[in-house]
């Protein structure tokens, strides 16, 4: 290598470079600047466009950067609040920041990471702001949404959200398939007279054995990517629908309402009531064991993303709207009126009694993890083939708030 540096090296010191060779190496070295300027910079093309409410909510579908202004919170399907916010989960957006029909409202899921941040409890300055958000468009509270949200950000003050047609108007509506028949009585009603319409609607029920639970669980939360096993209900893990029993690393019947909290064990009624019957893990629900429902504690194992403490239990995001309205459907079902206990839900954390809680975090569950496909599937697997009876709050997750307020 020496001998090579040698015959590249020249014998005498160079001359010094005279003006023309300085300008020549200047404008080279600019040339390459802008060149890697040039690479470094995104293209229009790079960089998402935003796109309006407006076509957000025509459209429906997809993965889209949304442009609109901050206009309330929803808490039901056509009810959006601007003031004493409950909690930080979602926000609503419109093509003008003083929109006041939900039909031109865009319902937006805020993810866990982004809530104290971009929820409007904490955050109650963010109305009337201007912001872009991406995410899957989809119903959310049954409502034109965006779910699965990626990114938050202020909008920029130099792009133009692509203009499309204003849709015409539509009415938004909260009905259902069995608004016209099942739900007939319930209809238009709200507070104590709706909580007796369904009562009366939902405790004509056929009751299974709790030895008739196993085989339901094994139809009711079957796995649809592999029908030779079940999915627990807190963990989200797919295990054979075999290994059923006590043991550990077995699944057995949760009550996701204890039975402790009402004294009803495993008696046909309350004890076998699919509708509060999942599959879960031993281990996992030996941990949840008797606990009231709220945030917070430490890891719980074998249960990614639960917490618990001495006293609650809080399930992975994915499922919490669905224990809200388990619980909410055991304090209409069981009344007090058929030899069990009056169950009822309020606001503290409960020793062995009638009462489960936690209200408000209950309600912020509701609202947070609205019904899914799964979740309505499940009831009407449970109407069609066992009970015969369904859960209102699958079907009308807004009735929570018309019973227990928002």
């Amino acid at each position: 290598m020496a001998s090579t540096l040698g015959t590249l090296r020249p014998a005498h010191p160079p001359r010094s470079a005279g003006p023309v060779a300085v300008v020549g190496v200047a404008a080279a070295v600019l040339t390459v600047v802008a060149a890697m300027l040039l690479v470094l910079r995104p293209s229009s093309a790079d960089a998402a466009t935003p796109i309006t409410v407006a076509s957000a909510i025509s459209s429906n579908s997809g993965t889209q950067t949304v442009r609109g202004y901050v206009v309330g919170q929803p808490t039901a399907t056509s009810t959006v609040v601007t003031s004493n916010y409950p909690n930080d989960y979602a926000l609503a957006i419109a093509d003008s920041a003083s929109q006041t029909s939900t039909s031109n409202m865009l319902y937006v899921q805020i993810p866990s990471a982004f809530r104290s941040a971009w929820g409007l409890k904490s955050n109650p300055g963010l109305l009337g702001t201007r912001i872009d958000v991406t995410g899957a468009l989809g119903a959310y509270f049954s409502h034109p949404g965006m779910t699965g949200t990626t990114a938050f950000a202020l909008a920029s003050t130099t792009t133009t959200p692509t203009p499309t047609p204003t849709p015409t108007p539509t009415a938004t509506t909260t009905s259902g398939p069995y608004d016209g028949t099942y739900y007939a009585p319930a209809i238009g009603k709200t507070g104590a007279a709706l909580r007796t319409a369904l009562h009366g609607i939902i405790d004509d029920q056929t009751k299974l054995s709790y030895a008739g639970v196993w085989d339901a669980l094994k139809v009711t939360d079957a796995d649809p990517a592999n029908s030779s096993n079940v999915i627990e209900f807190y963990s989200g893990r797919s295990v054979p629908k075999s290994s059923n029993g006590g043991g550990v690393d077995d699944w057995n019947r949760e009550h996701v309402w204890p039975q402790s909290h009402g004294d009803f064990g495993t008696s046909a009624g309350p004890g076998t009531d699919l509708h509060h019957l999942r599959p879960e893990d031993v281990t996992v629900n030996g941990t949840r064991s008797n606990k009231d429902f709220d945030n917070g504690g430490t890891a719980v194992a074998q249960c990614t993303d639960c917490w618990s403490d001495a006293d609650s239990f809080e399930p992975r995001d994915a499922v919490k709207g669905d224990v809200a309205r388990m619980v909410f459907y055991m304090a209409i079902r069981y009344e007090g009126g058929d030899g069990f206990a009056d169950l009822e839900v309020n606001d503290t954390v409960n020793g062995s009694t009638a009462f489960l809680g936690r209200l408000s975090v209950l309600k912020a569950w509701n609202q947070a993890d609205p019904p899914d496909a799964r979740e309505k599937t499940r009831n009407d697997v449970i109407y069609t083939t066992y009970q015969h009876n369904r859960n209102p709050f699958i079907d009308h997750p807004e009735w929570v708030a018309a019973i227990w307020g928002s």
